[in-house]
């Protein structure tokens, strides 16, 4: 599996730009455009779950060349709270209802603009990995928490 890469980020970012989607980078993908010193094989994604946000997602994953089944576009569509693909150029996690952040505009009003990126706001970055209670983000708080002290004092 390869490793998240930039031009990865500002190709989905370009292309959900086109088509009006509103969306933050969450996770550690999002913690990566904030300046955290890790990699990822893949990128998180919180989607707005208003309807036309939905029904613009599909075309702009499939610019990109994401190649969804009628299944998972339906899912994105109806709003699943967890979408999952791996058919296209790398893996990424579509969030409706991510763990510890009640709704979307709350975060959006939290968010942190990066070189154009839209980004959960650090804070609730570790709030959904922490709710999440996944071993592998059990063990990547203590790092972000660490790494989160640091951002405040030099965040734009």
């Amino acid at each position: 599996m390869a490793v998240f890469e930039y031009r990865q980020a500002e190709e989905i970012r370009d292309a959900l730009s086109r088509h009006g989607v509103r969306y933050l980078f969450i996770g550690k993908s999002g913690a990566i455009l904030l300046g955290f010193p890790d990699t990822t094989q893949d990128v998180d994604l919180f989607i707005d779950r208003s309807l036309g946000n939905c029904r613009a997602l599909a075309p702009a994953l499939r610019e990109v060349d994401f190649a969804l089944t009628s299944d998972q576009a339906a899912e994105i569509e109806r709003r699943k709270d967890f979408v999952q693909l791996k058919n296209g150029p790398f893996d990424l996690y579509l969030i409706f209802a991510p763990d510890g952040i009640e709704r979307f505009e709350d975060a959006w009003e939290r968010h942190v603009e990066v070189e154009g990126f839209p980004v959960c706001h650090l804070d609730d970055i570790i709030a959904s990995k922490a709710a999440t209670n996944r071993a592998r983000d059990r063990e990547s708080l203590p790092r972000l928490r660490s790494f989160r002290e640091y951002w405040l004092k030099h965040a734009p």
